[in-house]
């Protein structure tokens, strides 16, 4: 049966607020592009009684059983979406794994938006909102992928044409624990995108903007704020935010050649640490 080869692609936050908790979850809004950085997914049908799902690649190592794409055909198989449809998945792993960088997430949801474009499977937007929500708050967002702002309600507005940026990826030597990140949070800020307009995504507008998870993550991890001290003076960048939880730091710049050449300058000081090159989409 026909192999397809599908790109998952990384997302970034440029701007991240917590602005309250549910019982188990904390409501946040943000400003989201992807990158041309990514996971390649080869997946095809067959004729078994049980899915096949592998992981190759740099950031293979410790992916766990109850991973997003096991768990979207536990979800798939409970609802009797599939037909009895069985399929081998593999996943070459480039996105680093705890890095905010919502690899596993966008795995989950490259593989239900190929299922449904291929008619695999027949969903409405409900049952698709239904079925992210039970794999990570985060999964909707790669459903036809580009850049957005999450609004705290819950609503996604996307964006066309908005500024687009090199940028140098940087993570440190360990991962961030998305749960401890949160857990940490104390203070809520009032929401500022519940009436998304275009202009919040302008570079004046971009520069403003604050990762709220980044004083949590620095108390916590006091690396990685030595880490964004050290980006923010590496060949003058627009600007450096932590994406998501951490641990990646991104520093953004408007030349190709500045960003490779901060990447030149930040090896030679950590040669330990992940470093990586990539544009936004």
């Amino acid at each position: 049966m026909k192999t397809y080869e599908l790109k998952s692609f990384a997302k970034i936050n440029l701007a991240l607020h917590v602005t309250g908790k549910l019982t188990n979850l904390h409501k946040i809004e943000s400003v989201i592009k992807f990158i041309d950085l990514h996971d390649t997914i080869s997946i095809n049908e067959i004729n078994k009684n049980k899915h096949k799902v592998s992981f190759i690649g740099n950031f293979s190592k410790n992916i766990k059983k109850d991973n997003t794409v096991n768990k979207l055909f536990e979800i798939l198989e409970k609802k009797k979406i599939l037909n009895n449809k069985k399929f081998q998945v593999r996943i070459k792993k480039n996105i680093p794994q705890e890095a905010g960088l919502g690899g596993g997430s966008m795995n989950a949801a490259t593989i239900l938006n190929f299922l449904i474009k291929k008619n695999f499977i027949k969903i409405n937007q409900k049952k698709i909102l239904q079925i992210t929500k039970l794999i990570g708050s985060d999964v909707i967002l790669g459903i036809n992928p580009m850049t957005a702002i999450l609004s705290s309600n819950g609503k996604i507005k996307k964006f066309f044409k908005t500024p687009k940026f090199n940028i140098l990826l940087v993570r440190p030597n360990f991962g961030c624990s998305t749960k401890k990140i949160y857990s940490g949070v104390k203070r809520f800020g009032k929401p500022q995108f519940n009436n998304p307009k275009k202009s919040m995504m302008n570079l004046k507008s971009l520069l403003k903007y604050e990762n709220d998870l980044e004083k949590v993550a620095f108390s916590k991890y006091p690396k990685l704020k030595i880490l964004k001290s050290f980006l923010e003076n590496l060949n003058q960048p627009l600007f450096v935010r932590m994406t998501g939880s951490g641990s990646v730091m991104v520093a953004y710049y408007q030349k190709k050649q500045d960003c490779e050449l901060a990447k030149v300058k930040f090896k030679r000081k950590f040669r330990n640490y992940w470093c990586n090159t990539s544009k936004t989409i």
